[in-house]
C-alpha cells in the first residue's frame, strides 16, 4: 500500500519536510556513487548505527572510567545516531520512508512549527536508535535509514489525527487501484513494509539492516513520537514550569 496524501487542508508550507526529503535524496545519490567506487561499506560502518561498536566502547568507558573513552563514546554515538537517520540501504527503504515523510511529516510540522519539527524528527531517530542498541548490543551489522524517525512522525500523526483518511494506491502487478485507508491502519501497513525494504539493496559487504530484534525496535518509535509530541507542542515556558 502506497500513501499519497491525507484529507486534511494544508495550513503551513512544510519547509523542513521538503528539506529533509531533499537532503536524504542527495545523500542517497552520494551512496550510489560510493557503491560504484566500492567504498560504500566503509561509510556505513563508520556513520551507520552499529550496536556492537558502541556497546564495546561503552563497556570500556564504564569499567575504566577513562575520560578519553567517554569522549570517544559520546562522539561515536552522536555521529552514528544522527548520521544513520539520513543514510539508506536500499531503493525500497528510501522510497518507502520518504513517502511516509511526505504524507505524515508535513502535518506534524504544522503542529510543531519548522524548528521544533526538525528537533522532533532527530530526537525520535536518536531515542529509537538507543533502544536498538539496548535490545541487540551484539549486532555488528550497521542499521541505517529514517525508519525510526518516520515511526515517530507516524505515531505523532495518529495521536493528533486518528480519524484522518489517507488516499493510497494498491499496486497489483501492472494495475494500480486507488483506495482511501483510515490512518489508524497505517501502523500495521508500515510494519509490513519493513519486510520489503531489502528490495533493491545496495551492495554492502557484510550486509546492512539485518532483520533482527534491533531492526524491529523501530516500532518503538511510534510510542516515542506520540509521547514526544505531547511534550514539544507545549510552549517552552510551560515545559520549563512543568
Amino acid at each position: 500500500m502506497i500513501p499519497i496524501s491525507d484529507n486534511l487542508p494544508n495550513r503551513r508550507f512544510p519547509l523542513v519536510t521538503y528539506l529533509l526529503i531533499g537532503f536524504t535524496v542527495a545523500l542517497f545519490f552520494w551512496e550510489l556513487k560510493l557503491e560504484a567506487a566500492g567504498t560504500l561499506s566503509e561509510l556505513l560502518l563508520s556513520l551507520g548505527l552499529v550496536p556492537a561498536q558502541l556497546h564495546t566502547v561503552a563497556k570500556v568507558a564504564i569499567a575504566e572510567g577513562n575520560p578519553a573513552a567517554w569522549f570517544i563514546l559520546l562522539f561515536m554515538s552522536s555521529r552514528s545516531l544522527i548520521c544513520g537517520i539520513f543514510l539508506h540501504g536500499s531503493f525500497s527503504q528510501i522510497l518507502g520512508n520518504l513517502l511516509f515523510l511526505w504524507v505524515f511529516g508535513k502535518r506534524v510540522e504544522e503542529i510543531l512549527g519548522h524548528g521544533r519539527f526538525l528537533g522532533f524528527y532527530l530526537i525520535c531517530g536518536v531515542l529509537t536508535g538507543i533502544v536498538q542498541i539496548l535490545v541487540e548490543p551484539a549486532l555488528s551489522v550497521p542499521l541505517v535509514g529514517a525508519n525510526a524517525a518516520i515511526a515517530g512522525v507516524l505515531g505523532a500523526y495518529l495521536l493528533k489525527f486518528p480519524k484522518a483518511k489517507i488516499d493510497s494506491i494498491l499496486p497489483l502487478a501492472v494495475v494500480f487501484i486507488p483506495m482511501e485507508i483510515p490512518a489508524l491502519v497505517y501502523p500495521i501497513l508500515w510494519l509490513l513494509q519493513q519486510l520489503f525494504y531489502s528490495i533493491g539493496s545496495l551492495v554492502v559487504s557484510g550486509g546492512v539492516n539485518a532483520h533482527g530484534i534491533g531492526y524491529w525496535a523501530h516500532g518503538i518509535g511510534l510510542i516515542i513520537g506520540a509521547g514526544l509530541l505531547q511534550i514539544m507542542k507545549k510552549p517552552l515556558a510551560q515545559i520549563i514550569s512543568d
